[in-house]
């Protein structure tokens, strides 16, 4: 994954799909329907043993080089905060998945560690933070169109 060393980062899922032969971009990280569910937990198993393998041999200095990031060199400090962020916005997409099955949400059935509110206060909650996403995703947008000279 980074510079000088040579560790197995390439997983068999992404040999299989190589950057550009996927039909679309992010299809190497979907699962397939030949795959079991041992197998996807088992090559998860592998990525962790082979992060924690590369964060104990390299400093968070250490510059090196993903593949699939394109050429930039980039730190393994930066690789991990890259990680945490992603691995929180996945958990997040389960959540939201798990809390449309079941409709439970919370931490715990009995304890829920949600603030006591009806109904109606938790329309009006998700419309505020709804609004919020649209509004800083107009600021983004504005931002790039200012970044880009227009």
């Amino acid at each position: 994954m980074l510079s000088r060393r040579t560790l197995p980062c390439q997983t068999q899922r992404r040999a299989r799909l190589p950057i550009g032969s996927a039909p679309e971009p992010s299809r190497r990280h979907v699962a397939t329907a030949d795959e079991t569910r041992e197998e996807i937990v088992a090559l998860y198993r592998h990525a962790v043993a082979h992060a924690d393998i590369t964060i104990e041999a390299l400093a968070l200095d250490e510059v090196g080089r993903v593949p699939w990031w394109g050429d930039a060199a980039v730190t393994l400090h930066h690789v991990l905060v890259h990680l945490i962020a992603e691995t929180q916005r996945h958990a997040g997409h389960a959540d939201i998945v798990r809390e449309l099955i079941d409709g439970a949400a919370g931490l715990l059935p009995g304890n829920d560690n949600l603030p006591p509110a009806d109904q109606s206060w938790w329309l009006d909650y998700r419309q505020r933070v709804e609004q919020a996403a649209l509004d800083a995703s107009k600021r983004r947008d504005q931002v790039l169109l200012i970044m880009k000279g227009g």
